[in-house]
């Protein structure tokens, strides 16, 4: 939100913003627009003033999860085993995607190319931030050449979307990141 916004435009967002954090954890990606427009006490049309696109509000209730990710991928680019660093990362991808509702909504690739109006911004930080982390764990051999960010985060975007009405979410995807992690094939 801009500065130079009017005071009641900026509380306005904040209201609009905590009330639809409450509502995604509670309501994933099918959270209401009108039920947090109600909620927050302003008209719909304020609500989508400010987030003009579901995945535009999506995106500004991540964007603490998204901001915490992507430090926590700087944090691990000096770890002495860069498949152990790059595993980490993804592990709490993964973990995070499970504990917050929408969180793998948002990072779903949504086919929208290279318009910059529908730039999917999370993925982009991610992807800016987790660069190093994959291209020394390549550069070591831990990773085949030619695998991307993208590549990655599109296969744990699968697992959680795959795993969110499980009994135990969490276990389920961890158990299946593993699996995609080890391979189909017996070590030998």
């Amino acid at each position: 939100m801009p500065d130079r916004q009017r005071a009641d435009a900026r509380r306005n967002y904040a209201r609009i913003l905590a009330v639809a954090e409450e509502e995604v954890a509670a309501q994933g990606t099918a959270a209401s627009l009108e039920q947090i427009a109600r909620t927050a006490g302003v008209g719909s049309a304020t609500v989508r003033r400010h987030f003009p696109t579901r995945r535009a509000l999506l995106e500004a209730v991540s964007r603490k999860r998204i901001e915490a990710l992507c430090a926590h991928a700087h944090d691990l680019t000096g770890k002495d085993d860069s498949r152990d660093a790059l595993l980490e990362w993804l592990g709490d991808v993964v973990a995070y995607c499970i504990c917050a509702r929408g969180l793998a909504a948002v990072l779903a690739y949504d086919g929208a190319g290279s318009d910059p109006v529908h730039e999917n911004a999370c993925s982009a930080a991610l992807e800016e931030a987790a660069g190093p982390l994959l291209r020394r764990a390549e550069r070591d051999g831990a990773v085949a050449a030619g695998v991307t960010v993208t590549d990655l985060i599109t296969l744990v975007v699968g697992i959680v979307l795959a795993t969110e009405h499980h009994p135990d979410p969490a276990a389920r995807a961890e158990r299946l990141f593993r699996l995609a992690v080890a391979g189909l094939s017996p070590q030998s």
